[in-house]
């Protein structure tokens, strides 16, 4: 199922079922996805399993690209 996730001013959008997602407006294929709100972009789950050593690689890349967007620093 479609998972969203607010981080900061940005919001996260994933599969918790281990598929990658589809951008509605697009048709891009991504793994998760990261949006300014205001831009309303939709997805939907597919099919396509993230393969299994990459789904904790795809959960850490989105929540290191929204940690350099706020100014941190990647852990």
């Amino acid at each position: 199922m479609i998972q969203t996730q607010m981080i900061g001013d940005r919001i996260r959008t994933y599969s918790d079922a281990g598929m990658k997602i589809r951008q509605d407006q697009t048709g891009i294929i991504y793994y998760d996805a990261v949006d300014v709100p205001s831009m309303g972009y939709t997805y939907t789950e597919t099919d396509i399993p993230i393969p299994k050593e990459d789904i904790n690689e795809s959960s850490n890349y989105a929540e290191n690209i929204l940690n350099i967007i706020m100014g941190g620093d990647i852990e």
